[in-house]
């Protein structure tokens, strides 16, 4: 049989307190008796088969030449190993956390980091680029929420760990309130799981113009100004950004609502009446006003057009307004009338046929919208708040209820005669 023949080792250097596991290749390896780095012999060996052995290296200095001995003889050949003095040292991780899903550029900073084999986070290798003997880049690899010792091996041997800390991706559940003008400037409260340092708030991708992380399921935050329409609310931090999805997305509203009209435009001090809101921006609306005063109720129709239900109020004029989280609107005016009243009639009497005129006098007159002569109607002329004339219609001999009726309701009725004319 032919002597041993060493073709290779890897890895073909190792620190100098020894202990890396070489692998030597070559031919004629069995009955291996010994293996020697330089003149020390491997701390233990493991022939693997006629071409293949690992071995041990022992401790040692310099750059030696590793031979293999069987009953055959020692091998000749120049196959060498360097002993490197000065293992690899981590003094920073910069980040120092990011997402379990992985994907962080992280920069290791050290010494003697040249010929990195191996960058570890809590056992699991990353990819990574040695940029110079102080720094390292490398990509986080997928790993459970905590802190990781990362390290890294060189032919020196392995670093001091320092702690990387994976961090769950945040969550948005909830936002109050979801509504605001386009305006911005609304504070809204987010809560959620996993705020802890969160660097970035967006509403629709637009950043929020400031934000605080009062802990680790809540921020406050100051929506800044964005085109009507709906905009997802996402936070950003280590560990990756939200899902847009989670929460219901956070409204923005049109400037200002704005109103045009209210029909009818008056109506009784008593409240009641049901009136219709005509504008622009309504929706969302969150109060309708006369005056100072709710109105009893109100719905939102659409974007242009509300109802409400008038609350009571003095006579007088009553400014209108909508209110939704854009703000305000221009008042409109609604006027409180007082129900009608009939103090005099003048002629109280007068033929049975049409034609006699009638002075009334009372209150509340000036929007009447019918007088009537028992049930029919007559034709009448406002001529002030406390008086207007009437024609009184043909009709049966006899009393008669007259009354004036108005926005604000239906007079009392005082009563005419008609009486029969002589001859008839």
């Amino acid at each position: 049989m032919a002597p041993p023949v060493v073709s290779s080792v890897s890895p073909n250097q190792g620190p100098a307190s020894g202990g890396t596991t070489v692998t030597v290749t070559g031919t004629s390896f069995t009955g291996v008796t010994t293996v020697r780095f330089g003149t020390k012999p491997a701390t233990s060996f493991t022939s693997t088969s006629s071409t293949q052995l690992t071995a041990v290296s022992p401790s040692g200095t310099g750059t030696v030449n590793v031979t293999v001995t069987t009953s055959q003889g020692t091998s000749t050949q120049s196959v060498p190993f360097t002993y490197v003095t000065g293992g690899p040292s981590l003094t920073s991780l910069s980040p120092t956390q990011g997402s379990v899903s992985g994907g962080t550029t992280v920069t290791l900073t050290g010494t003697n980091l040249s010929g990195a084999t191996a960058v570890s986070f809590g056992g699991t290798p990353a990819s990574f680029t040695v940029t110079s003997a102080t720094q390292i880049t490398a990509v986080s690899p997928a790993h459970a929420a905590g802190g990781v010792p990362v390290t890294v091996t060189t032919s020196g041997g392995t670093s001091n760990a320092l702690t990387f800390t994976y961090v769950a991706a945040p969550a948005v559940t909830d936002l109050s309130p979801v509504q605001g003008p386009s305006s911005g400037g609304t504070t809204v409260t987010l809560t959620g799981t996993a705020f802890t340092g969160a660097t970035a708030v967006r509403f629709g991708g637009v950043p929020a113009t400031s934000f605080t992380v009062i802990s680790a399921t809540q921020i406050t935050a100051v929506t800044p100004p964005h085109t009507a329409g709906a905009a997802a609310v996402t936070v950003t931090t280590p560990g990756g950004t939200s899902n847009p999805d989670d929460p219901s997305a956070y409204f923005y509203f049109a400037a200002l609502p704005s109103l045009t009209a209210v029909t009818p435009a008056s109506g009784s001090t008593a409240g009641g009446t049901s009136v219709v809101l005509t504008g622009n921006d309504l929706l969302g609306a969150t109060a309708v006003k006369f005056g100072a005063v709710p109105a009893t109720s109100f719905t939102v129709i659409s974007a242009t057009q509300i109802t409400a239900v008038t609350p009571p109020q003095a006579a007088g004029t009553a400014a209108v307004t909508v209110t939704t989280p854009g703000g305000t609107s221009n008042p409109v005016s609604y006027v409180y009338v007082a129900a009608p009243t009939l103090l005099s009639l003048v002629p109280d009497q007068g033929p049975t046929y049409a034609g006699t005129v009638i002075t009334l006098t009372g209150t509340g007159l000036t929007t009447a919208i019918e007088v009537r002569f028992g049930a029919t109607p007559a034709a009448f002329t406002v001529v002030s708040p406390t008086q207007m004339t009437a024609v009184a219609p043909a009709g049966s001999a006899g009393p008669v209820g007259v009354t004036v009726t108005t926005a604000a309701g239906t007079s009392n009725p005082l009563t005419y005669t008609r009486v029969l004319s002589p001859g008839i």
